[in-house]
């Protein structure tokens, strides 16, 4: 085991007591004796006994960084007991030396929230995460759960960019200096801590373009005396005409950060001579928060009168603050030689919520998980109008931090970082991806462990799909997938693959159909599909394709469908109000004894069939109809289903008369409309009764308002005795109609 003498250079050594004195000395009144006695034990068995607090590959001191970074607490935001405890002990939690229940027996639970916080982010780190990425702020602050962790996190990065500027690894000062850019100076932002994000950017600048940042700062440098002198000219009428209406005031005058000079010079196009608010002029004032609007609003009237302001720069977040608290006039005005200066009007509460971050400012009122960091900050916004420090760090220690408890934060084994919602699956994350990685998806590497599709992802896990080109996406995803996206994708993949598979077997079905020398008719195949049990065209064909169905069968159903609907009868009548049935005749045979009816050529002895939907009896005029199965039916002329049959089908119509001598039997309905009248019915009845070779076979009667409607079957033997009796029905009394069906 080393010993501290061998841990420590000579430098170190020297900086060491210094730093912990610094340290103490802010920390008086908070810090106990008992305290600084424990973490001192702790550091030292560390280092000596258990071999933890070992330097890190690039050399750097773990305990001089992290007293560093709680020093820089102190300064930057505030002393505070238990973010310095928690910086200084949490690295110590390797192995069996220290847990977290272990720390919450001897500095109390809210160390320990605040440590845990920080082992869970520390590791994230290793994935090697693209640092530009707004998730993972996201990731940030879910695992976190505490606001004081973040706190710690950006100023430990502060520190980490004050050490690093001559470390001899170019590689690792470019690394950190990238993430210090895209990560944390943003998320300081957020946080409103603007003194960090400035330093922060400004330094990053330095590191990864030092040319630049050097060039900016010599001009600078050498424009320092010039600049102070125009600054002194611009402030002096300010100053005049706010001491006279009485206002308690600070004037601050200052040049821009670096960075933000070298963004609008890039954003312009023009070199620092040509930037025209390279000043800017803070005027902060003194005031009760009552007050500190109007205030504010004076001294803007005040500082337009003495210079032209432009109005496209005008900004008012005092009226409406910015998302992270921000309250501030910001007005761009022309100055002395006409170049143009900011001026910053705010109160001194507002001045030290810009300068040391609203997060110490904050009133707890209950987070959302929306899933959006600034309307979390609007959400607990509300600035406190007197607290002390001491407040300010407990209101804190209520902040909780976890504002992505709908949402996991996933990595690829490249360092990607991507979010889902809560209860996502490895199928989920493969379609969102790539829909053609999910729709090959087989299972996938979990932090290096084969998992099925169905594994619930959870923050922080590194996921690596397998795929197989045999894949395609199943019904039974539907249940494994959670996301939108991925269900719609699953069920689009499916639908497309019925549609392929249907238009190869619509084709198929058509095909056989032309051989078969059919036109089919859509609502005639709507009904063999239904049929057939199927409740859509796409499984239908789905089937065909399949095999499930054969083709054949699908054809021979059509035919006996589209005959059958061929020969539908008249439509039925309701319920009879009357009915009177007669002994019916014998069933009337599709053959009669006597040939009666010459088909075709003068061809006889052919099996046929009289049509039931218009009863057709001798010496009608009639015409044939070759049937699917061979049979001829035999339609009257003016039938309507013959009428369409004729225009589908007009290559089966075949020519037929009626031969021989009249005798036997046919059928045919007559409707008969009338007065109501309760003896129509027997005058009726009595007539057919009394006429030769004619036989009542059923009667079906209804009246309504007076009105009488009656439909007559009959046994007749020709056309001629059909008239007759329809001559005699319309002279019954109260017979005002007869007509045949």
């Amino acid at each position: 085991m080393q010993t501290q003498q061998e841990y420590f250079t000579p430098e170190e050594r020297k900086a060491l007591p210094v730093l912990v004195k610094r340290l103490t000395s802010k920390l008086r009144g908070q810090l106990s004796s008992r305290d600084v006695k424990t973490v001192t034990h702790l550091i030292r068995e560390g280092i000596t006994t258990a071999g933890i607090f070992r330097r890190d590959q690039y050399g750097l001191n773990p305990v001089m960084r992290h007293l560093t970074t709680a020093l820089t607490l102190c300064d930057t935001i505030a002393p505070d007991r238990t973010m310095v405890i928690a910086t200084m002990i949490y690295n110590l939690c390797r192995g069996d030396y220290l847990d977290t229940a272990r720390i919450e027996s001897i500095f109390g639970s809210d160390i320990a929230r605040v440590v845990h916080g920080l082992l869970n982010v520390v590791p994230l780190y290793k994935k090697h995460a693209a640092v530009e990425n707004e998730n993972f702020h996201k990731l940030l602050l879910t695992f976190a759960e505490d606001v004081r962790v973040i706190l710690i996190m950006t100023v430990d990065r502060l520190a980490l960019m004050r050490a690093i500027n001559h470390h001899p690894n170019e590689k690792f000062i470019h690394e950190i200096a990238s993430e210090s850019r895209y990560l944390y100076a943003p998320l300081a932002h957020k946080l409103g801590l603007y003194a960090i994000k400035t330093e922060l950017e400004d330094t990053s600048l330095k590191y990864l373009n030092r040319k630049v940042f050097t060039q900016i700062a010599d001009r600078l440098r050498e424009t320092k005396k010039e600049r102070d002198q125009y600054v002194a000219d611009f402030i002096k009428p300010i100053d005049e005409r706010l001491r006279q209406e009485g206002l308690t005031f600070e004037l601050k005058g200052r040049t821009k950060s670096i960075n933000s000079i070298w963004q609008k010079m890039q954003k312009q196009g023009v070199d620092l001579s040509g930037i025209y608010d390279l000043f800017a002029i803070r005027i902060i004032l003194d005031t009760t928060p009552k007050d500190e609007k109007r205030a504010c609003w004076l001294a803007y009237s005040i500082v337009t009168d003495i210079y032209k302001a432009n109005p496209s720069r005008f900004k008012d977040w005092i009226t409406i603050p910015k998302s992270n608290g921000y309250e501030s006039l910001h007005i761009t005005v022309s100055g002395p030689g006409g170049k143009w200066v900011e001026v910053q009007i705010r109160s001194r509460r507002m001045d030290e919520t810009a300068e040391r971050g609203v997060a110490a400012h904050w009133r707890y009122k209950g987070i959302k998980s929306d899933g959006d960091v600034d309307q979390w900050m609007n959400d607990v916004r509300e600035m406190l109008e007197a607290c002390g420090q001491e407040g300010q760090m407990s209101l804190m220690r209520n902040m909780d931090t976890n504002l992505y408890n709908d949402e996991v934060f996933v990595f690829t084994p490249k360092g990607d970082l991507f979010h889902l919602p809560q209860g996502a699956t490895l199928l989920d994350f493969a379609f969102h991806i790539h829909s053609r990685v999910g729709s090959t998806c087989i299972g996938g590497k979990v932090d290096g462990k084969n998992q099925k599709i169905n594994y619930r992802l959870r923050s922080g896990d590194t996921v690596e799909i397998i795929t197989s080109s045999t894949q395609t996406p199943r019904l039974d995803w539907l249940k494994i997938a959670v996301t939108s996206r991925a269900r719609n994708k699953i069920k689009n993949a499916i639908n497309e693959r019925k549609a392929r598979q249907a238009q190869l077997a619509r084709e198929t079905l058509q095909r056989r159909f032309k051989n078969r020398k059919i036109e089919p008719e859509d609502a005639i195949l709507a009904r063999v599909i239904k049929k057939m049990g199927y409740k859509t065209t796409t499984d239908f064909y789905a089937a065909i394709q399949e095999g499930l169905i054969d083709v054949n069968e699908v054809v021979e159903q059509y035919e006996l469908t589209a005959e059958r609907q061929n020969e539908t009868a008249v439509p039925t009548h309701g319920t009879a109000e009357e009915f009177v049935l007669q002994t019916p005749a014998p069933a009337q045979e599709s053959r009669f004894n006597d040939d009666i009816l010459t088909i075709g050529d003068d061809v006889k002895g052919v099996n046929y069939k009289l049509a039931r939907c218009c009863n057709p009896i001798f010496g009608d005029r009639i015409e044939g109809f070759i049937a699917s199965d061979g049979a001829i039916k035999i339609h009257r002329a003016d039938c309507k289903n013959l009428r369409h049959l004729k225009q589908r089908y007009p290559y089966r119509i075949i020519r037929t008369r009626w031969t021989g001598k009249a005798g036997s039997q046919f059928v045919a309905t007559l409707k008969v409309l009338g007065r109501d009248d309760i003896g129509i019915v027997s005058s009726i009845t009595s007539l057919i009764n009394k006429t030769d070779d004619c036989l009542l076979r059923s009667i079906s009667v209804q009246a309504e308002g007076g009105l009488f409607e009656g439909v007559l079957t009959v046994n007749i033997s020709h056309i001629g005795l059909l008239d007759d009796l329809t001559k005699k029905i319309l002279n019954v009394k109260g017979v005002k109609q007869v007509e045949r069906l």
